[in-house]
């Protein structure tokens, strides 16, 4: 069975790929950035929606060469599994701009910035993860960059409770407590899908040290 550092050598393209993959999530978060700062109303999903586009064509550009390529053991299924990883960050970002322009009446003037704050900060940590997979046997790094991603979500997830406690007080319009739900498990869920990118990547690591 080949080792991971078999199957990636340098300048192989699964790498190059991976981190393009990861590099796109990370953008399609700040096309969310942009369009939560527009004042053009509404706010456009162009940039969001393209970013997510070449985050598939990547993903099937990784499918189409695992299907050419000579690969043993379990890397092949480890690739997959990662490129799905990282392709669910930007269409769950996208999803949320939709419903963010859906439910921009009652979403007007409300600040997302703590949320999409750690939701950088995740996205940063899993583009470091997967660049680091060229140097996989430096195990701390990784493990650190992914006690980063957990400590991340679980500040979300803390800062969530916050948030429902304020939407269920009672001094809010009904419809605005529906919507706004709605839009923090929505970026929840893509801090959610980084934490699982960097879970994939932890596996990967220790399966192959």
């Amino acid at each position: 069975m080949f080792s991971l550092q078999q199957l990636f050598r340098p300048g192989d393209k699964f790498f190059d790929l991976l981190e393009a993959s990861a590099a796109e999530a990370r953008n399609s978060v700040q096309a969310l950035v942009r369009m939560l700062k527009s004042s053009s109303p509404p706010p456009a999903l162009e940039d969001l929606v393209l970013s997510r586009r070449k985050e598939k064509r990547i993903a099937e550009e990784i499918t189409s060469q695992l299907v050419n390529t000579f690969i043993t053991g379990l890397e092949r299924e480890d690739i997959e599994a990662l490129s799905t990883a990282l392709y669910k960050i930007p269409k769950a970002t996208e999803k949320f701009a939709e419903h963010f322009i859906a439910g921009s009446q009652c979403a007007r003037g409300v600040d997302f910035s703590r949320q999409v704050a750690l939701l950088e900060q995740a996205t940063d940590a899993v583009q470091a993860m997967v660049a680091q997979l060229r140097q996989i046997q430096e195990l701390e790094k990784i493990k650190e960059l992914n006690d980063r991603l957990q400590y991340l979500e679980g500040e979300a997830d803390k800062f969530m409770l916050d948030l429902l406690r304020d939407l269920y007080s009672g001094k809010h319009d009904p419809l605005k407590v529906i919507v706004l739900k709605d839009l923090y498990e929505l970026l929840e869920r893509v801090i959610d899908r980084c934490r699982d990118s960097g879970n994939v990547i932890q596996h990967i690591v220790l399966k192959n040290s």
